[in-house]
């Protein structure tokens, strides 16, 4: 099993949660790409977990609905030619998509409408444009 996996600074999944699963990387890597195993799919049991609480836990099923299988969230490394750089890369993508999905929601925009000024403002402009623009149609020298 691996290590615990820090999230934020008072949250962190544990390392018995998650699941790594070894395999052949493809692309170019010269003989070895074909006896190394050094993709990486690090999976991670959101619906079933522990580690979250369950409001948390919520949040993150909404936020990642659409990348869960049952609901397991599956990130996967092979940039890299070694396995470890490819496990952690692995660990460092799952840990963003779970912050960014426990993040709380942004603050709501309230509508509101432009200020008095602000639309004087629009439609002075608006005629001045449009005064420089009929000057340029009235050119004396256009016979």
């Amino acid at each position: 099993m691996s290590a615990d996996l820090p999230i934020t600074d008072r949250l962190a999944l544990a390392g018995a949660e998650l699941s790594e699963r070894f395999s052949r990387s493809s692309g170019p890597g010269g003989q070895g790409v074909n006896t190394t195993d050094s993709r990486v799919e690090l999976s991670f049991d959101l619906v079933r977990s522990q580690s979250l609480p369950p409001w948390l836990r919520d949040r993150a099923i909404t936020a990642l609905g659409s990348r869960l299988v049952d609901g397991v969230l599956t990130v996967a490394a092979s940039e890299h030619r070694a396995q470890l750089a490819n496990r952690t890369a692995a660990r460092e993508r799952l840990a963003r998509l779970m912050r960014d999905a426990i993040a709380p929601p942004g603050k709501i925009r309230r509508p509101t409408k432009p200020s008095r000024a602000a639309k004087e403002r629009r439609l002075r402009d608006k005629r001045r444009h449009a005064l420089r623009k009929q000057q340029r149609r009235s050119d004396p020298h256009s016979d």
